[in-house]
């Protein structure tokens, strides 16, 4: 590059010399003179650029002057640097169209032919280092061979440029010429880089109209070559022209160019017996790519792209290699992200047949790619045949698959993975019960399969899903013309009852427990009594025999008390049968503060509020009673125990529940009843046993101003609460 810039002063020295008078006809003579023949051909070429411009001669006959009297260097290395200064000091001196240079004739010919004639020499001498010096230089000679290509490459760089070359220039001369050499030189280097610069010079326009051409190259280049890389970067080019402009798109079926590039692709693997599954597996992810730019209406062209593809990898069974596994990702994502919609990518028929030569772990993978889009993109799959593909190609998320065990699997990995099978669970939707039913039990099928750890995860998303159907029908009369098979309300709880029993056995049974809840509430809604008796039935039966921690206890039982507070279906009979159950449950907790306040909460089982036939004040009253039994008992022990008694917060709270009951008018609670407590109370918290507890306390102060607030409202309510004295 030094020595370039030092020719550059020359050439400006040389150019004041013909200013001053001295011919250039005779400098040109002159310099031939020089004794070496390389430093004379510089200053040939040097004096030959100052020649051009002075027009004194037709610049293509300087040039073609110049590209012959070249030859006369065959030293590859030095002979690529001549011919790179030649092509140096030319590239504006060209006789191009519009050029100042431009001949009176066709000479647009002769500038094609003059870079031509160049790039063919340099080609040959970039190739001829090749074999030069022994081969265990073999490695250094390639890495100076690369370090050197650019200089063969700006040829094809300069011919892009020329204003002339229009298409069937580029067709009928430039093209075949290059193809030509390139072909002929048989080295894989160049051929290699060689293709990729055409691909990369010319414009795509060019490209799609001469793919024939173009393709009809690839399978004579040789074996080693990386033909892979070269198609993938042809079709990726195409692909970002058919996406610049839908105005574009008639040219490449014009042109036929997906049938062509499929031909090639077959051909080239066929000729290549030992190509890697990652070079099978590159080139189809691109023609896939390429398909769904052009051809984005065409999905059976995409489906026979998969299709050639799973031809080309049986035989080769599962697929280890990273490298090809990320490209079958590849591939597989390509749909997804054109179509944005699971439902079109489903209907491609090979597309689980690729899937299957993927391992256990990238199946996982491809489902986890397939599970996001469709939560972002909020895909709506609405009949059961689609939800059974689905769920075929996402079986890497329900189940284990190779027998790999979960326990290998990162913990919060797992969950997430999981909860997104739940989301998407939940995102199947259908407004005909009939079909939504079947989607139900499809994805039934298909989770129950999944395994002991999964179940906690995919199940209550399963449950809620088939509620909200159930919700849908509620109130539906049975079905008057007597179809086949209706869904009813009925028919899915049988199948809820089957999901959870097995949910029971994972052990998950306080997960079992609250679904049996939810589903009790729901048959309650329905009006199906022996539906929703059976429910509770399972969760007192799992409430008995599996829940056995004192906290998880606690939080049962108040959840029975809330769920059976709610039921309206039941008689008096299994209401009674049920009521009885969670006060007897409340009595035998573990610690007295929780019985307490258990048996306390039962006293809400006899009184609702819009059921006059359900409030039975002296029940209440009992409840009430027994609890304060349980406080009073609560105190004693901390007394025993401890020396004190304790706080009183649990006075404070079964006075608030006096209250409430009194407002709600039964008439077993009376304003003694109410002062007593009071009075217990204060006794108790001025008691030197007492523990002192701010909050207690606290919380009896606001109690009393309630009650002071309640007298001050005046009306039934104020004369209510005026006998208290507080």
């Amino acid at each position: 590059m030094r020595a370039f810039d030092e020719l550059r002063k020359l050439e400006i020295f040389f150019m004041e010399e013909t200013k001053r008078g001295c011919s250039i006809i005779d400098l040109y003579e002159l310099v031939q003179h020089a004794g070496n023949i390389l430093p004379r051909l510089y200053l040939l070429c040097t004096v030959g650029s100052v020649y051009i411009k002075s027009k004194e001669a037709p610049a293509k006959d300087i040039l073609k002057d110049l590209v012959e009297m070249c030859r006369g260097i065959q030293h590859p290395l030095r002979g690529l640097f001549l011919r790179s200064y030649l092509s140096q000091v030319s590239r504006d001196k060209l006789p191009d169209i519009g050029s100042e240079y431009e001949g009176d004739a066709d000479t647009v010919i002769d500038a094609v032919e003059f870079v031509l004639q160049n790039f063919t020499e340099m080609n040959k001498l970039w190739v001829r280092m090749q074999h030069q010096g022994p081969a265990r230089d073999k490695e250094k000679r390639e890495k100076e061979r690369s370090e050197l290509r650019d200089l063969v490459g700006k040829n094809l760089h300069i011919l892009s440029q020329v204003e002339g070359v229009d298409l069937d220039m580029y067709k009928d001369i430039v093209l075949p010429r290059v193809l030509e050499q390139v072909v002929n030189c048989k080295d894989e280097i160049a051929q290699f880089y060689l293709m990729e610069c055409i691909i990369q010079v010319f414009p795509d326009e060019y490209h799609l109209q001469t793919l024939d051409v173009l393709l009809g190259a690839c399978p004579q280049l040789q074996p080693s070559v990386d033909i892979k890389t070269v198609l993938s970067q042809l079709m990726e080019r195409l692909s970002n022209y058919a996406a610049s402009s839908a105005e574009v798109l008639p040219e490449f079926l014009q042109v036929e160019a997906f049938s062509k590039l499929s031909k090639a692709i077959g051909k080239v693997i066929e000729a290549q017996v030992d190509m890697p599954t990652v070079g099978v597996v590159t080139l189809y992810s691109a023609l896939l790519t390429f398909t769904l730019h052009v051809h984005p209406d065409r999905l059976d062209y995409a489906d026979l792209v998969l299709g050639a593809c799973v031809k080309k990898l049986s035989g080769r069974g599962k697929i280890e290699d990273t490298r090809a596994t990320k490209q079958i990702v590849a591939l597989l994502s390509a749909p997804l992200e054109k179509y944005n919609d699971i439902v079109t990518t489903l209907k491609l028929s090979n597309y689980s047949h690729v899937m299957e030569y993927l391992d256990g772990e990238t199946i996982k993978v491809m489902a986890t790619v397939i599970v996001q889009s469709i939560t972002k993109n909020k895909t709506q799959i609405s009949t059961a045949d689609n939800v059974e593909a689905l769920f075929e190609l996402i079986r890497g998320l329900i189940k284990d698959l190779d027998g790999s065990l979960p326990d290998e699997v990162d913990e919060d990995d797992f969950k997430e993975e999981q909860s997104s099978v739940a989301r998407l669970i939940q995102m199947l939707y259908n407004d005909d019960p009939d079909e939504m039913f079947k989607i139900i039990s499809t994805v039934k099928k298909h989770i129950l399969t999944g395994g002991i750890k999964r179940l906690p995860f995919t199940v209550p998303a399963l449950v809620f899903s088939s509620l909200k159907l159930v919700r849908q029908l509620q109130g539906q009369e049975e079905n008057p013309f007597g179809d086949e098979t209706p869904t009813t309300p009925k028919k899915i709880f049988q199948l809820l009852t089957q999901t959870i029993e097995i949910l029971s056995s994972v052990p998950a049974p306080e997960l079992a427990f609250r679904l049996y809840l939810q589903c009790a509430e729901a048959a309650n809604d329905c009006d199906l009594e022996p539906v929703a008796y059976e429910f509770f039935t399972q969760a007192y039966i799992l409430y008995e025999e599996e829940i056995s921690d004192s906290k998880a206890q606690v939080t049962a039982l108040h959840l029975i008390i809330g769920t059976l507070q709610k039921m309206h279906v039941f008689g008096v009979e299994n209401r009674d049968t049920l009521t009885h159950k969670a006060t007897g449950y409340s009595a035998k907790l573990l610690k007295k503060p929780d019985q307490c306040r258990a048996v306390y909460a039962c006293s809400h089982l006899f009184w609702l509020d819009d059921h006059d036939n359900m409030k039975d004040g002296e029940r209440v009253m009992l409840c009430l009673k027994r609890a304060l039994r349980i406080a009073n008992a609560a105190q004693q022990m901390s007394n025993a125990t401890r020396g004190s008694t304790g706080p009183v917060s649990l006075f404070i709270e079964i006075l608030n529940k006096y209250l409430y009951f009194f407002e709600k008018g039964n008439p077993q609670i009376t304003v003694a009843t109410i002062q007593g407590l009071i009075e217990l109370i204060t006794t108790e918290m001025q008691s030197d046993t007492t523990t002192p507890d701010s909050s207690a306390d606290a919380f009896f102060a606001s109690t009393l101003r309630y009650i002071e607030f309640q007298k001050q409202k005046g009306g039934a309510v104020g004369e209510k609460y005026e006998p208290i004295k507080v």
